[in-house]
């Protein structure tokens, strides 16, 4: 079962809008990295469902983090279909996140009272994942759609929450840009945590990253 609600999870989403999406085969890998995004100031947490047994480091995960990280919801990623979310709901996930809407996974996830954050590539799929009850809508591959159609979307919907995965940089110029463009929160792969400082098990340049992110990220919202 999650240890955070729906209403929680939106409010960890709306104070550190940035989500770190990640996976590793090896638990005590995802484990440690897992530990040094939270005390970077992570509270959200996307392990992707990618790898064979990927669900059993995920068990492995969601147990360390309720001990460890106590304020962290962790949430499964590149989920596609039911049968996955399910599994998941079950080992704990807080959250679900695919690259694409499924409206079969946003019905489980509404039963339980977990956040649907589908994949959308267009204006008219985050319409379709409003209508389903996604709150928020994940544009995806954010690299190729760009800030534009963020800025579009947001002035005929301005209620709508999005978040950018794909592309998204650890970096002040990028992240403001996003931001700047309407983004209601972020999520960062590969780029927050390059291979080689994985390899060296050096997790405070992980924490650190973090921290910069959230910090440009408040001096955008400040400013």
């Amino acid at each position: 079962m999650a240890r955070f609600d729906k209403l929680e999870v939106m409010n960890k989403m709306a104070s550190a809008p940035m989500v770190p999406v990640f996976y590793h085969k090896n638990a005590e890998t995802a484990k440690a990295v897992v530990k040094a995004c939270y005390g970077g100031g992570v509270r959200l947490f996307e392990f992707t469902n990618r790898g064979d047994f990927a669900h059993e480091v995920f068990e492995e995960v969601v147990k360390f983090a309720a001990v460890e990280c106590p304020e962290m919801a962790v949430g499964v990623g590149s989920v596609v279909e039911p049968a996955e979310a399910a599994l998941y709901m079950q080992l704990g996930a807080c959250f679900v996140v695919g690259p694409l809407f499924n409206a079969e996974v946003a019905k489980i996830c509404n039963r339980r009272g977990i956040p649907y954050i589908p994949g959308c590539g267009s204006v008219s799929e985050v319409g379709w994942a409003q209508e389903a009850g996604c709150e928020v809508c994940k544009l995806f591959p954010g690299d190729v759609l760009g800030t534009k159609l963020v800025k579009g979307l947001m002035a005929p919907m301005p209620w709508s929450r999005i978040m950018v995965t794909g592309g998204v940089e650890p970096t002040e110029e990028n992240l403001k840009s996003w931001f700047g463009a309407g983004a209601f929160c972020v999520g960062m792969g590969s780029k927050l945590f390059p291979k080689e400082v994985i390899a060296a098990a050096d997790w405070e340049v992980v924490s650190q990253k973090c921290r910069d992110c959230f910090s440009w990220i408040s001096n955008r919202k400040d400013s």
